[in-house]
């Protein structure tokens, strides 16, 4: 006989924790085994519980839900995230999933599908809120609106060599107004709010290299 799904809870709202807490114990099959009202408590209480799904919420006081997301998944791969948050922004579901999180929901969702999330993300799958999935594979399959331009790859390499954006502007003969376009562009495409992050992301999904 298969052991009950044993689920993390993390937000720090100490209504939504009970809430959840109390819907998901309705279910014979699943079971809250923690709760934690911050990433840091997360991280530790994950290490101590080892559940099978850690619902987490992502914007938080202290040690945000992406931040702890990528600890937990570091320090245990086998644990499933399941984002479950109000805010659908592509940087936060990029954000999430490159960090390592299973599944995105929304926190309106009815009960039912969060349950069948949660036992989804149990079994490796994947679930994600209603038009987050398609408008994740755009970003990460490249729409055209989506991939990085050869000009904004030349941008990124001279950020990530720490030139200003009127180095750029110099360097590449163009405004310092539209270097700053670029950066916009290339944050949006990527699903990030700062250089480094930019730099690092393109790096990451070799989108560009340093050794040229």
């Amino acid at each position: 006989m298969e052991h009950n799904i044993r689920v993390l809870i993390c937000d720090d709202h100490p209504v939504v924790r009970s809430g959840l807490r109390g819907m998901i114990q309705s279910q014979p099959d699943l079971e809250v085994v923690a709760e934690a009202a911050g990433g840091t408590e997360a991280v530790a209480l994950a290490s101590r519980f080892k559940p099978d799904v850690v619902l987490m919420d992502l914007r938080m006081p202290g040690m945000d839900g992406v931040t702890a997301t990528a600890s937990i998944k570091t320090k245990h791969p086998d644990i499933h995230v399941l984002i479950l948050t109000t805010y659908d922004t592509d940087a936060d579901i990029l954000r999430a999933l490159e960090k390592g999180a299973t599944g995105f929901l929304l926190k309106d969702e009815r009960e039912d599908r969060l349950f069948d999330a949660i036992r989804e993300t149990a079994r490796g799958k994947s679930p994600l809120a209603p038009g987050v999935a398609s408008r994740l594979v755009e970003r990460l399959r490249g729409d055209p609106e989506s991939q990085v331009s050869e000009r904004e790859i030349e941008i990124l390499r001279l950020v990530a060599q720490g030139a200003s954006n009127k180095e750029i502007a110099r360097e590449l003969h163009i405004s310092d107004s539209t270097v700053k376009a670029h950066l916009l562009h290339i944050f949006d495409k990527l699903g990030v709010t700062d250089r480094t992050a930019a730099v690092t992301t393109a790096l990451r999904r070799g989108i560009m290299r340093l050794d040229s």
